[in-house]
């Protein structure tokens, strides 16, 4: 089974979709599981993980719905307030809904560099692990050092790194980022995701090619176990159409043998969250 370890759905509302600036008004409009079906399957993808893209609870109750309706939705990353003393209430409102698989908190925009050392984020963080839930870590690459300390913090913690914490590729510069990703690794069972890279590299005007040196950093350091394909559809639509962006890490994957790609492409996402092949 081939896994897309990271996407989003949306009925656009721009009172909640804050994030999207005038440039990315191509994103500004309904994105629904009837239109990714396809595209998953023009490149020969079963399954996917949709992860949130709003911080609510009515965000993760339509999620979780949607999985409900259209069984190629193996897994939600959904939102919850992590730093609300109601947080185990509302891990236990989702922990009976199968495709619940994990949480994810928008990191990266917090105004507060140091939100991940909070005491009542902290404390949310350690209730996911009694949920057998994973989490998200969503970053730039200034917050590596400080999610490398909190993955020392919580060792039996589930943790994946989305879109190779968004270096710049664009830019060509990968130091510290690969420094910093190195630590990150070394500090526990982190797995990492293959997505949201072409939006980091020149919209539109990028080749294969320049993913090469961020995608050899990458192998290198969480090896082939540990890293997942993801598409970051629709946001990678700024820059290139989901074909076309997926195809950097099959062909990429190609080079490292059949066991690595079908771990890469599908068997490593499933493992990491708990989703069953046998029920897709």
């Amino acid at each position: 089974m081939r896994v897309d370890a990271h996407q989003h759905f949306w009925h656009y509302d721009p009172a909640q979709h804050v994030w999207m600036t005038e440039e990315m008004g191509s994103l500004k409009r309904d994105f629904l599981p009837q239109d990714l079906a396809p595209l998953m399957r023009s490149v020969g993808f079963d399954a996917t993980v949709a992860v949130q893209a709003r911080q609510n609870l009515e965000e993760t109750d339509w999620l979780l719905d949607l999985s409900e309706q259209h069984g190629f939705i193996a897994g939600v990353v959904g939102w919850v307030d992590l730093c609300s003393p109601e947080v185990e209430r509302q891990l236990e409102r989702y922990a009976s809904r199968p495709t619940f698989t994990g949480v994810r908190h928008v990191v990266h925009d917090e105004p507060d560099d140091d939100f991940m050392a909070r005491e009542d984020f902290q404390r949310g963080l350690g209730a996911l692990e009694s949920f057998g839930l994973t989490y998200d870590l969503l970053l730039f690459p200034r917050h590596l050092p400080l999610a490398a300390r909190l993955v020392e913090k919580f060792p039996d913690q589930p943790f994946v790194l989305d879109h190779v914490a968004k270096p710049d590729i664009a830019a060509g510069k990968l130091s510290p980022w690969r420094e910093d990703l190195k630590a990150l690794s070394d500090a526990g069972g982190v797995y990492c995701k293959l997505s949201g890279m072409v939006t980091e590299a020149r919209w539109r005007g990028w080749t294969p090619d320049d993913f090469k040196r961020t995608l050899d950093i990458v192998v290198d350091t969480f090896g082939t176990e540990r890293l997942m394909v993801g598409s970051d559809w629709p946001v990678c639509t700024l820059s290139g159409d989901y074909a076309p962006v997926m195809r950097i890490v099959m062909e990429y994957v190609d080079q490292l043998g059949s066991g690595a790609a079908q771990a890469i492409l599908g068997g490593n996402c499933a493992r990491f969250y708990g989703i069953d092949p046998t029920k897709k």
